[in-house]
């Protein structure tokens, strides 16, 4: 409906007002402005654990976990590099994410094929729920935010993030983010499930999964089965994989950062566009300078991971209840996409999201919405510059994102132990009662859904959507 740079910073302004926009891009900028370094920070940390004698020298990027003065000198020109293949033109980046994800798709599914022929051992998944989940379920899904996995699926938004430059955008944006987490999904499982069952049982029988503690575990385990030349190959692409990413999330960041501007709550000339490039390159240079400047405060890829999920999943709560609120206040609009199951999966994408953001866990949770409540500033400042037209309007559309930033918060300390909170509410009851309220949350959303001048905006825009043909 909306194929527009920067996309996901701007969809909520249009159905809410400026203050949820102003909420949502600036989370959703948070999660990309992390996403950056975070990619750097993995292909130096991966390059510290190079077990070669002529690599020694790289081992000196990482001590206990976090990158030292000499790693972050590495982690800056990696940074650099990433916008610089992005300021010339779109085709560029295009030429080399796509020479990347040959690599990213092609060296995994090589490592599934040459550790299933080396051992296949099913018996491995255990015969009881005990055997297959030893440590319950709570740990599952604390890892499903925690350990980035949701972050390892976030791809499909520069997709979304560039929608104006993408032909047929029609088509191509449903298939590009569908097919991106089709392959996410598929190649993560698979993964997963070869690591699992290329362990010889009796190795596993005498440590236990708690035994193993490998720095770089698919190449690790290549060396531990005698594939020495995969090991090889695996530690080469998991320095190439996050270089490839962090390419794409740099040009995906500018864009979000130029939709920022459109909404008029950061200063107009970092959405400036460079005539001749189509490119914003001054809101690439702020998030280059802003990037270094964030791994100089967080250099543990795990803190980074976390704020990257948390705040990523706060910017996600707006796209179900705008989609379906657009449905009630722009029924006529032009709808290339018809989804006929949105009526429940919106809730549901909005729970799903609402738990996501509690496994998290305290006080990460706390602290990312901090981190978003510090951009508040901003927006008064250019609300007040406008002589606060629509505020008390704005505020009142978005009174069910900050009373359940709040309720989320609380939960988050009052919930059970095994999500770090006082266990006031034991699991799995704190489910239950964050997907209860969430539903409560999801409809006060829509129910507060306004025509603010940005709808204006949308309509214009999506008057320009071609529905009858590709083009």
């Amino acid at each position: 409906m909306f194929p527009e740079a920067g996309g996901m910073s701007r969809y909520a302004q249009y159905s809410h007002g400026p203050l949820l926009g102003f909420i949502a891009s600036w989370a959703n900028w948070i999660s990309l402005i992390t996403l950056i370094p975070i990619e750097a920070v993995a292909a130096v940390q991966y390059m510290s654990s190079w077990p070669w004698a002529w690599a020694n020298w790289t081992h000196s990027f990482l001590k206990g976990g976090t990158i030292t003065t000499s790693g972050l000198m590495i982690v800056f020109m990696f940074i650099l590099v990433f916008t610089l293949l992005n300021f010339w033109s779109v085709k560029l980046l295009t030429s080399f994410t796509s020479l990347i994800s040959i690599l990213k798709i092609g060296v995994p599914a090589l490592t599934i094929i040459m550790l299933t022929v080396s051992g296949f051992y099913p018996q491995n998944y255990g015969h009881s729920i005990h055997e297959f989940m030893p440590y319950g379920s709570a740990p599952i899904f604390a890892a499903t935010s925690a350990a980035g996995i949701i972050f390892s699926f976030n791809a499909f938004q520069t997709v979304i993030n560039m929608g104006s430059e993408i032909k047929k955008s029609r088509k191509n944006i449903g298939r590009g983010i569908f097919i991106s987490l089709l392959i996410s999904g598929v190649i993560y499982i698979l993964l997963q499930s070869t690591y699992i069952t290329a362990m010889k049982p009796s190795t596993l029988a005498a440590t236990g999964w708690s035994g193993f503690d490998f720095n770089s575990p698919f190449a690790d385990l290549a060396i531990m089965l005698g594939i020495r030349w995969l090991s090889v190959l695996l530690y080469m692409d998991a320095f190439v994989s996050p270089v490839g990413t962090g390419v794409s999330f740099a040009a995906s960041t500018g864009r979000a950062l130029y939709a920022m501007e459109s909404n008029q709550h950061i200063p107009s000339f970092i959405g400036k566009i460079n005539q001749k490039y189509g490119i914003p390159r001054v809101a690439m240079i702020v998030n280059l300078v802003l990037s270094m400047l964030m791994v100089s405060i967080f250099r543990s890829w795990s803190t980074l991971a976390t704020v990257i999920s948390t705040s990523t999943l706060i910017a996600y709560l707006t796209g179900p209840v705008t989609a379906v609120a657009f449905r009630k206040m722009a029924p006529n609009f032009k709808r290339p996409v018809r989804l006929k199951n949105l009526g429940w999966m919106a809730p549901l994408s909005f729970v799903l999201a609402s738990l996501a953001i509690y496994w998290a866990m305290w006080p990460t949770t706390i602290e990312v919405i901090l981190v978003i409540l510090i951009g508040l500033p901003f927006y008064f400042y250019y609300e007040y510059r406008a002589g606060y037209v629509d505020t008390r309007k704005a505020f009142y559309s978005s009174m069910w994102m900050i009373v359940y930033l709040v309720f989320i918060s609380i939960m988050s300390y009052v919930g059970s132990e095994q999500f770090n909170g006082i266990n006031w509410i034991h699991y799995p009851w704190d489910f239950v009662v964050i997907s209860l309220a969430s539903l409560v949350f999801y409809y006060w959303g829509i129910k507060t859904a306004h025509v603010f001048p940005d709808f204006y905006q949308a309509k214009e825009l999506n008057d320009t959507v071609k529905v009858d043909d590709d083009d």
